[in-house]
C-alpha cells in the first residue's frame, strides 16, 4: 500500500534542495536525487546525520578561521608548522586544496569572502582584523595572498598589501600559473603547487 502525507512529492523536494548548492545543477541533483532513493536505507540516514553534524559540531577556528571541529584547528595547534607564515585564502575549501599540493607548510588564514564594492562587500565584512593582529605578533615574516586571480581576488590582494607592509613582513602573491578567473579549488595539485613555490612579492 502507498503512503500519503499530504505534502509535496519529496523527490522534488530533493532536487530543489540540492539545486540550491553550488555546482549543481537541475539535472545532477535529479540523477542524485533518484540515486538516493534507490540506495539502500542506510546511505540517506547516515548523509542525513553528517550534515545535521555540520550545524551541530562544525564552527571557525578562532586562530584563523578555518571551519573545523576544534578549536584551535588542527593545522593552528601543529607544533610541525612553520608559524612564521600565513597563506591568506578566501575560503576553508581553499586550505583543502593547497594541502593537497604538499609544497606548503605553514599556517592559513581564511578572509571567508572577497572585497566585492559591487556586491556591497567591502574589507570590514571580511576576516582582516585578526590577520592584522596575527601579523603585527612579531612572530610572522611572511604573508602569501592566496586569492582567486580574479579582479576581485587581485583588489583584496592589494588591498591586504597595503594594510601588512606598513608592519614590516614580507607580503607575497602566488604566482599566475592559475588561469585568470580560476578557482584555487579546483586547480590541479601540480599547478597550484607550482604557484606557491613560483610566488612573487606583491608590489
Amino acid at each position: 500500500m502507498s503512503r500519503t502525507t499530504g505534502k509535496g512529492d519529496p523527490i522534488t523536494e530533493v532536487v530543489n534542495q540540492l539545486s540550491r548548492l553550488p555546482g549543481i545543477g537541475e539535472r545532477t541533483a535529479t540523477r542524485l536525487a533518484y540515486f538516493l532513493v534507490e540506495s539502500p536505507v542506510e546511505l540517506p540516514q547516515s548523509l542525513a546525520a553528517a550534515l545535521l553534524a555540520l550545524q551541530d559540531r562544525v564552527m571557525r577556528c578562532g586562530e584563523c578561521g578555518n571551519m573545523t571541529d576544534v578549536d584551535p584547528c588542527r593545522i593552528c595547534g601543529s607544533q610541525s608548522r612553520d608559524t612564521g607564515i600565513l597563506c591568506v585564502v578566501e575560503q576553508s575549501s581553499d586550505i583543502a586544496a593547497i594541502e593537497r599540493t604538499q609544497e606548503f607548510r605553514g599556517k592559513y588564514h581564511v578572509l571567508h569572502g572577497l572585497i566585492r564594492p559591487l556586491d556591497g562587500i567591502g574589507p570590514d565584512r571580511l576576516n582582516l582584523a585578526s590577520l592584522v593582529r596575527r601579523s603585527g605578533s612579531g612572530e610572522v615574516r611572511e604573508v602569501i595572498v592566496a586569492t582567486n586571480p580574479s579582479v576581485e581576488g587581485e583588489a583584496t590582494a592589494i588591498y591586504i598589501r597595503n594594510l601588512l607592509v606598513p608592519l614590516g613582513v614580507s607580503v607575497s602573491r602566488i604566482a599566475s600559473g592559475l588561469p585568470v578567473g580560476g578557482e584555487l579549488e579546483y586547480a590541479d595539485r601540480a599547478t597550484l603547487g607550482r604557484a606557491l613555490m613560483a610566488r612573487q612579492p606583491l608590489r
